[in-house]
């Protein structure tokens, strides 16, 4: 009778064991130090790398005496651990705002982006993807640490064998280095992905420290429109109501070159016709705008300051200003400024404080009883028949006023349809009309289906502006409306390598509002076509101001 095997001995086990774990150590900091700078570069090949910095811990390993290894080695731990978060939310910056994560102001994003994420997915996945964000910023830079600290004490121990693979691994890099050698597009196998990163990242820091004294020079130059007196402002809109509407993601690509485009200019195409019956015209063009597909606030206020707003610095710096604004323009010309945004769940001192409305209205000011469409509180059509019996019924003075059409939003589902205007009542007509559209969780990855739902929700809100001004509004003479987007949407739906540029159409019954523009060049219709003119969103308010003054 054969003898059974003797289990494997105690010290044999843990050098196993011990093996594993460096085998582990090394593939953490080895993938945190390759991750690739874009999503769409996450490829398996893209982990085929060597990273020059990984080389540096084995260095720092062999050349830091024993008695102090560990104490370095949790700092670089610590350091490239950070790093690795820092990548992974630029990693979110890239792929959602095509821009690099800014060190300096963008954690000031966090709450909006809770928001965004609690309008978006509801409460409960909300949180449970919080919960997952923050295990990842803990456990991410706690496992990096760990391992670094292993591996520099591997090198230590085992010099020679640490040495020559460190050797080797160099010549490697150094020779795919020199030959520019790629698995995958955009990502060369000799990584310095960490390097860059931090590179980047100082960067950044630098420039917004530089354009902190920048930004002061530019808000205290004088301002010619601000010295201007009441009788002189704005003289061509007279006895007008003034509407500057906002529809959330109107971008270029809803309009030109992209599998929604068809739809929508079909619409703006027949929308044109139907406003012409009831007695408007329009003119049209695009804006660039100063943010790409969120932070819609920074669009908001350079189209309103006429100053280029590109980051919450030089948002909050603005708020703090005394700037001359398109709606204090209006308020000092005798007009009622209001800002109207379904978006905010809270009152928004800023408005009246700086911008100069006269009044606020959040979705708790508007008499909403329906449901809620995933972001948006409301659908726009209540928006603006909720806007038009508050405001523009029987109002004793001209409006101004900056509405915010949010059905649009970020992710495009589910959607509202379009009711009789008579029937919108305090929009309990909308109950039952959310479960009837996709859930924002049944099209997560799949691009094809969220570009139709974007075209869709594009195609509701413009929908909703026309039939306002059609039904409501028409052969009315005293009305002006001022549509643009705010931004692009996501990439996507516009690819990485799409332009800034919204449409923007100004359009009127009175034709000497248009005659105005006449210098502008915009082309006629909702439509603006591919040769249209493209201003700086920046410009517009001193060339309106100009126009109607």
């Amino acid at each position: 009778m054969a003898e059974p095997a003797a289990a494997p001995a105690p010290g044999r086990r843990r050098r196993v064991l011990s093996a594993v774990l460096t085998v582990l150590a090394v593939l953490v900091v080895w993938a945190v130090l390759v991750v690739p700078d874009r999503l769409f570069r996450l490829t398996p090949e893209a982990f085929l790398r060597i990273p020059v910095e990984g080389l540096a811990i084995v260095g720092v390993g062999l050349l830091v005496r024993r008695h102090r290894i560990r104490g370095v080695a949790v700092l670089l731990g610590l350091a490239i651990g950070l790093l690795a978060v820092v990548r992974m939310l630029d990693l979110g910056f890239r792929a959602a705002l095509l821009r690099p994560f800014n060190p300096v102001t963008d954690w000031q994003l966090l709450r909006p982006g809770i928001d965004l994420l609690h309008d978006s997915i509801g409460p409960g996945r909300a949180k449970v993807a919080l919960v997952g964000a923050v295990l990842l910023v803990v456990l991410v830079p706690a496992a990096v640490t760990v391992s670094v600290v292993r591996i520099c004490r591997v090198a230590t121990d085992h010099r020679a064998a640490a040495a020559g693979a460190a050797a080797s691994l160099g010549a490697a890099w150094l020779v795919c280095a020199l030959l520019a050698v790629h698995l995958t597009p955009g990502v060369p196998v000799a990584s310095r992905a960490a390097a860059e990163l931090a590179v980047v990242q100082v960067r950044e820091a630098a420039r917004n420290v530089r354009d902190l004294s920048a930004f002061r020079a530019e808000l205290a130059a004088p301002d010619p429109f601000a010295a201007l007196p009441a009788a002189d402002l704005l003289t061509g809109l007279r006895g007008k109501d003034v509407l500057v509407v906002f529809v959330e993601s109107y971008g270029r690509v809803a309009v030109e070159g992209s599998p929604v485009s068809a739809d929508v200019t079909a619409l703006l195409d027949a929308g044109t016709g139907s406003l012409r019956d009831a007695g408007f015209e329009a003119r049209s063009a695009f804006l660039t705008s100063s943010t790409f597909s969120g932070i819609s606030w920074l669009a908001h206020a350079t189209l309103h300051s006429g100053l280029w707003i590109d980051s919450q610095q030089r948002y909050d710096q603005l708020l703090a200003s005394d700037r001359f604004t398109l709606p204090a323009a209006f308020q000092r010309a005798g007009w009622r400024t209001v800002v109207d945004v379904p978006s905010n769940r809270d009152p928004w001192p800023e408005g009246r404080e700086f911008y100069g409305f006269d009044d606020d209205l959040d979705r708790h000011d508007v008499g909403y009883a329906g449901p809620k469409f995933s972001f948006a509180a409301m659908p726009d059509q209540y928006t603006l028949a909720a806007f038009e019996r508050l405001e523009l019924a029987d109002a004793p003075a001209p409006v101004m006023a900056e509405i915010d059409l949010v059905s649009s939003h970020e992710p495009w589902t589910p959607i509202p349809r379009m009711v009789d205007w008579d029937e919108v009542g305090d929009g309990s007509v909308y109950d039952g009309m959310p479960a009837e559209g996709t859930a924002p969780a049944d099209v997560l990855g799949d691009a094809d289906r969220i570009r139709e739902l974007y075209g869709e929700a594009i195609e509701y809100s413009l929908t909703a502006l026309i039939s306002f001004v059609t039904t409501l509004h028409a052969q009315d003479d005293d009305l002006v409306v001022l549509l643009l987007g705010d931004h692009q949407p996501a990439p996507v739906v516009t690819g990485q390598d799409a332009t800034h540029d919204v449409p923007v159409t100004l359009l009127a019954a009175d034709p000497a509002v248009l005659d105005r523009i006449g210098s502008w060049g915009w082309d006629a219709g909702l439509r603006p076509g591919p040769d249209a003119p493209v201003w700086p969103m920046d410009a517009f308010r001193d060339r309106f101001l100009t126009a109607f003054d």
